[in-house]
């Protein structure tokens, strides 16, 4: 039979889908569980900027700030809230937290990795008067440390920001959804441990990780959690985008050792970056079940 190559970003772009009912499939693809959270949370940090930005430009810094810093007020929804500093580095506006942080000047202030968040922010803005700085901060809804994106924009003399969380499975996340998935598929049978791994209520999605399911011996998927339209597809013929094939990697290592880790370079939809991703893979009979997390 006739094995059908697809480039990378053929699936790169599909990777990006999620499942339609078959009678639509010639219609817009929806986007995927995780990529269309990621850019609903962008959407409303980006409404939230406009809006600050625009009652700046019409009430002056005094008035604007002021409301900024309240705590129900219209500029903090939930997670979602404006900080101001000038190009000094001082902040006058912290929707978010106010405590310590508005009337210093905030130029040091670091995030959770280490990483000087002020300092980057204005450097980035001397260059570009709009864009988006990343870092990693408390999530006082979760309480974890978790990646943020800030969008920013330069008003006059200050950077109004917004920021959102973009949460990132680890390592031992994804181990332990490939152990679930693993046992699932040994306990209930490919039928019913395939529909749930395609399923986004199947209990196989968390955050940004996802269980896939790919035959050693056709290379067509029998799952994609993330995209679970590409199933029966071969992609045996798949490269990252720095040319490694990594799908004959992963079944290769399938048939060799069992089990492993490959690694390979792939588009975050979250970030919509080209960032670093490993899968953890095992083999189970005559298929391979992957999950795969990014790391920076």
């Amino acid at each position: 039979m006739k094995r059908h190559y697809i480039s990378v970003f053929t699936l790169a772009a599909a990777s990006a889908l999620f499942a339609m009912p078959a009678a639509h499939a010639g219609d817009a693809p929806a986007t995927s569980h995780y990529g269309s959270i990621e850019r609903a949370q962008a959407k409303r940090a980006t409404e939230l900027l406009d809006s600050a930005v625009d009652y700046l430009q019409k009430n002056g810094p005094e008035k604007a700030f002021a409301k900024f810093n309240e705590p129900a007020g219209p500029f903090v929804k939930g997670p979602y809230y404006v900080y101001a500093v000038d190009l000094d580095g001082f902040m006058v506006a912290n929707g978010g937290s106010q405590v310590g942080l508005v009337g210093k000047n905030e130029i040091d202030l670091r995030d959770a990795a280490g990483k000087p968040l002020i300092r980057d922010l204005l450097e980035q803005a001397r260059v570009n008067d709009t864009g988006a700085v990343e870092y990693r901060w408390l999530n006082r809804v979760s309480n974890h440390i978790e990646n943020k994106v800030s969008q920013y924009r330069k008003v006059d003399k200050y950077i109004l920001c917004v920021g959102y969380y973009t949460p990132r499975g680890s390592v031992e996340e994804a181990q332990e959804l490939l152990d679930k998935a693993v046992a699932y598929l040994k306990k209930s049978g490919d039928k019913a441990a395939y529909t749930a791994f395609n399923n986004p209520q199947g209990g196989f999605l968390h955050n940004d990780l996802y269980v896939f399911a790919i035959g050693i011996d056709d290379g067509r998927y029998r799952a994609s959690g993330d995209s679970p339209q590409l199933s029966g597809m071969d992609v045996r013929g798949l490269r990252d985008a720095a040319g490694k094939p990594m799908v004959e990697d992963m079944i290769k290592l399938a048939k060799g050792k069992g089990s492993g880790t490959v690694d390979f370079v792939w588009r975050n939809p979250a970030t919509n970056a080209v960032e670093q991703k490993h899968s953890l893979i095992q083999r189970v009979d005559n298929v391979l079940l992957g999950v795969g997390y990014y790391s920076k």
